[in-house]
């Protein structure tokens, strides 16, 4: 019976044959995929869960609770609720083309650029995303993820939305967070019941609600207030007030 010389290989199996080489590179970008996806899954939901869910708190809320020692002076109060014209004095001089952009005004961009930066370009969408998901700060990470949830919101949400959550959650002094709290620090009253004056001099202390006053205004405040106070009165005019006011 003949046998089989040393010096023969032996065959590889067909399972050897067939097993698949592993590349790194292919493993790399399925493992990538399986993170944008994930990610892109989360911002969803979280831009889903603040559509019908009303946040509770936010960091900065927690953050100012903590250095005063005591709970911030916060009410949630919804948009039907509140003076139209404070809607629109906070688009006025936060705002002007909310109702036309879709999240990034390219045009306040440009210029902001045009004039080395000593001009914001946030618009009023980019606001409620840094303080109802985020933390302060000027840091790129933080910067890229309000650059990456603000259009889904954008897509999301309506525009009364957006008005109602900002509304809600902004500060307007050093512990008072929101219009309801706002109103009645400042005014004792409601804030169904503000009046155009009293809306434009709220909206006229952003986004520097700590050096500024409603209730005492400086006559920097006075001027802006009067501006904004023309500004909702032109928006209402000309439609631009018409994605964010009932039909």
């Amino acid at each position: 019976m003949a046998t089989r010389s040393k010096s023969a290989k032996p065959r590889k199996t067909a399972k050897a044959a067939l097993a698949p080489r592993f590349q790194p590179l292919r493993w790399l970008m399925r493992w990538l995929w399986r993170v944008v996806f994930v990610a892109a899954a989360l911002v969803l939901l979280m831009a889903l869960l603040y559509k019908v869910v009303n946040p509770p708190t936010t960091l900065y809320m927690l953050s100012e609770g903590r250095r005063l020692g005591a709970d911030v002076d916060q009410k949630w109060v919804p948009a039907d609720r509140v003076a139209p014209v404070m809607l629109r004095s906070v688009v006025a001089a936060e705002d002007a083309n909310f109702c036309t952009h879709w999240g990034f005004d390219m045009n306040a961009i440009r210029d902001a650029i045009e004039g080395g930066g000593a001009r914001g370009a946030s618009t009023l969408t980019q606001q409620v995303v840094k303080n109802a998901y985020l933390w302060q700060g000027r840091t790129y990470t933080r910067k890229a993820l309000e650059a990456l949830i603000t259009p889904v919101v954008e897509g999301v949400w309506s525009k009364r939305r957006i008005l109602e959550v900002y509304l809600n959650i902004a500060e307007f002094d050093e512990g008072v967070f929101g219009v309801e709290a706002a109103a009645y620090h400042y005014f004792g009253v409601g804030p169904d019941a503000l009046s155009p004056t009293q809306a434009a001099r709220l909206a006229a202390i952003l986004p520097n609600p700590k050096g500024r006053s409603a209730a005492n205004p400086s006559n920097f405040v006075r001027r802006r207030a009067a501006s904004i106070r023309d500004g909702a009165a032109t928006i209402a005019r000309d439609g631009r007030a018409a994605c964010f006011e009932p039909g």
